[in-house]
């Protein structure tokens, strides 16, 4: 018996450390929760080149099953090189609080397989100008290009000139950007009205919105334009990720370089920003306050701040976290320049990378209705991508 461990970081990222070649007999992935909480959508990834397949193997036959029930459950292959084959297969596990599950890869007959649907998806929008859009079965976002941006530098009618992170509130579990794109395209801010799916009405102007990037030298925040270009890595029924690349932005002389990866996972309400920069050695990230009536909460020690707004006739969460020890500050930051005022977190750039997460919580979804459940919420977050789950690999 050969045996390997591996570990889930951050909510979204296994890593396998190495394995024997696989022989006959099904591998079986032992899943391990050492918290007191119950544990459930995090992702754990099955990289294809620490499997070491005999060549007749083929890695997109596998299937993940429950090998208690012998059920098999929903997974997603992604290239994640874009060579046009799988390079890891995703599942989400569900663990009560100290306990552990096991799973099998197994090669099934593809009427057996399980029925899945694109839950999370994202695209580029040409359409709407150029946007850049992604949604799971919680949140959606969207973020703008260069055309946007240089129809404001032309002074043309319709641009937007920001890289800040827009919020779309939904409040069902379905996918609707295409759905309010189109009703957007024969109605013109037809997405600004709830229909009883949710709406667009979250301001961003320049600020950060929802975990938009900055550097700050002195007292002043410097910011990048719009998106330049954009690639797309997968959608499915457990992920999407895509990756943005920024122009070089100068901030007070000092040449900022910028490729944003991004992905959302199925039942999060927080995307996972890996931000490759070079130029500075803290990325300032925030959260825009609007008209500054909410409530912030700095929890630096613990990687985490949050702000709670009353938001039109409702209420809004909006948050950062990243792993303990990479948050080195947070800054409420209040300006009278419009769209400018934002509470940051300043995280820590380590091999010209920044990991953090960045999401909301809108209350009329039902899913955090108060500030105390959001808190708990980034708070049991919190500590799962700190005490990652375990994940021990064994192959006969």
């Amino acid at each position: 018996m050969k045996k390997s461990v591996f570990y889930l970081c951050a909510l979204a990222v296994a890593t396998l450390v190495s394995c024997g070649k696989q022989e006959k007999g099904n591998a079986v992935i032992t899943v391990k929760n050492n918290l007191d909480i119950p544990r459930a959508f995090e992702t754990v990834e099955i990289l294809k080149a620490d499997l070491n397949l005999n060549e007749d193997q083929d890695f997109e036959s596998l299937e993940v099953r429950d090998a208690l029930k012998q059920i098999l459950v929903v997974s997603q292959f992604v290239d994640q090189d874009g060579d046009g084959e799988a390079d890891v297969l995703l599942f989400q596990p569900k663990l009560e609080p100290n306990s552990e599950k096991q799973y099998e890869l197994v090669v099934v007959d593809a009427s057996l397989q399980p029925v899945s649907k694109q839950n999370c998806f994202s695209r580029f929008v040409p359409e709407r100008t150029d946007d850049y859009a992604w949604e799971n079965n919680k949140v959606a976002f969207r973020t703008y290009g260069p055309t946007a941006q240089k129809m404001i530098e032309d002074e043309v009618a319709g641009g937007t000139l920001s890289s800040g992170i827009d919020a779309w509130l939904k409040k069902v579990e379905y996918p609707i950007i295409n759905k309010w794109y189109a009703k957007n395209d024969k109605n013109p801010g037809a997405y600004h009205k709830d229909s009883g799916e949710g709406l667009d009405n979250f301001h961003v102007g320049s600020s950060r919105g929802v975990g938009g990037s900055a550097v700050k030298k002195d007292s002043t925040y410097y910011i990048s334009k719009n998106f330049t270009s954009w690639k797309t890595i997968t959608s499915g029924p457990i992920r999407t990720s895509f990756v943005l690349d920024y122009a070089d932005w100068d901030a007070d002389g000092q040449t900022i370089t910028e490729q944003k990866h991004i992905s959302l996972d199925y039942g999060n309400n927080l995307s996972r920003f890996e931000i490759h920069t070079t130029g500075a050695d803290v990325l300032s990230v925030g959260l825009t306050l609007h008209e500054n009536d909410g409530e912030i909460n700095e929890n630096v020690d613990r990687g985490w701040v949050s702000y709670w707004e009353p938001h039109g006739d409702s209420e809004l969460g909006t948050a950062i976290v990243t792993k303990e020890g990479n948050m080195v500050a947070s800054e409420y930051y209040v300006t009278p320049l419009p769209d400018r005022s934002n509470l940051y977190a300043q995280l820590k750039v380590a091999d010209n990378k920044v990991v953090y997460y960045a999401g909301f919580a809108w209350k009329e979804s039902g899913q955090y209705p108060t500030k105390a459940s959001w808190e708990k919420y980034l708070n049991e977050f919190r500590l799962k991508i700190n005490n990652p789950l375990e994940v021990v690999f064994n192959q006969q």
